[in-house]
């Protein structure tokens, strides 16, 4: 993402929910003020919740050296609602000249950097995609930033459609909830997915509260002999939610499907893997936050490259979880099955 930015040419847009001054956020902030001292248009969005609290220093020096900077949904301020508050922006987009785009669950904060660099190294998975489905991004980005009350800007050409064929091209299509009531598209293209399955289902998700219907989809996936695997955190970063997801294991476990969980630093990551088929990368996590409230991305591949490369990281990162045994599961203490239901019951506003 850093060296897309640093060879930006036209424009830069980064629409992110977390945006942190730590390490990783000065990098980012060095890499935008750059190029908007060379003439490039940057634009960057992210979320009044999410950021929250942002030092105003920062944003200072961003929009001194010509960065437009424009929070979404302040937290503060007369215009205050219980709506406003509940539906953020979620969604993590980067996109370059209208050539690359960048989406997944990272955020801009030391959390996602790996060790190496002096962060926190939590998992998580980003794509890059190039084609047409950058404009689509592009176009998401640009609606999202006027409803902000970003200034006004035309959005550029989109590329055709023709522009990437031949090997390594996939059918791909970035799919959207937004402010106008889209609310639940990318659950209705997961639940059709998951029916389709055949030979095996791979999830990676960070925060795992499932409806009903999502639960019974995955229940009879295994019922007919479909590998449902699930890959969740070991210890989230928001304990309330898994507390609240925990009430959906023994379900499941029951009727075959495989729970691991994650040891070491935060499972962040939100993909779904079938049948070296379908594939699904980016913001999206399985709790009701994302499904009534947030504002996410997914981009959704048909292809037998990227389906067949998530399946070959879920099988690398089984080795770092630990399975929950079904029997093992039922006799946990009995605290820990009160405080599940306790906070299932505020699944929607977790």
């Amino acid at each position: 993402m850093l060296q897309a930015i640093a060879g930006a040419r036209r424009y830069v847009h980064l629409e992110t929910y977390i945006l942190r001054a730590d390490r990783t956020g000065r990098l980012f902030a060095a890499a935008l003020t750059d190029r908007a001292h060379a003439g490039v248009h940057v634009r960057v969005l992210y979320d009044g919740f999410g950021a929250f609290p942002l030092s105003s220093a920062f944003l200072s020096d961003l929009r001194k050296a010509g960065v437009e900077a424009v929070e979404f949904r302040p937290v503060r301020g007369r215009r205050w609602s219980w709506k406003r508050w509940l539906r953020r922006d979620h969604r993590k987009i980067l996109v370059v000249d209208g050539e690359q785009g960048f989406v997944g669950g990272i955020n801009i904060a030391d959390d996602y950097s790996p060790r190496e660099f002096g962060g926190k190294g939590w998992r998580d998975t980003h794509a890059v995609v190039r084609g047409p489905l950058v404009g689509d991004l592009d176009e998401m980005f640009h609606t999202t930033w006027h409803a902000a009350g970003g200034k006004p800007y035309a959005p550029s050409p989109r590329e055709s459609s023709e522009s990437m064929t031949g090997a390594g091209a996939e059918l791909a299509m970035a799919v959207g909830t937004d402010l106008a009531g889209r609310r639940g598209i990318i659950r209705r293209h997961l639940v059709h997915a998951i029916r389709r399955a055949r030979r095996y289902i791979y999830i990676a998700n960070a925060y795992f509260v499932p409806d009903h219907g999502l639960r019974r989809a995955m229940r009879r996936a295994a019922r007919r002999g479909v590998d449902v695997k699930l890959i969740l955190p070991g210890e989230s970063d928001v304990k309330s939610v898994q507390w609240a997801g925990e009430r959906s294991y023994t379900g499941l476990l029951r009727a075959g499907v495989n729970i691991h969980l994650w040891q070491g630093s935060h499972m962040h990551a939100k993909t779904v893997a079938i049948d070296d088929a379908w594939a699904s990368i980016g913001s999206y996590n399985l709790d009701y936050i994302s499904l009534f409230w947030n504002m996410e991305v997914v981009v959704e591949i048909v292809g037998d490259t990227t389906p067949v490369r998530l399946r070959e990281q879920f099988g690398r990162d089984l080795q770092r979880c630990r399975e929950l045994d079904y029997n093992s599961w039922r006799r946990r203490p009995w605290w820990g099955r009160l405080r599940s239901w306790f906070f299932y019951r505020f699944r929607r506003f977790l």
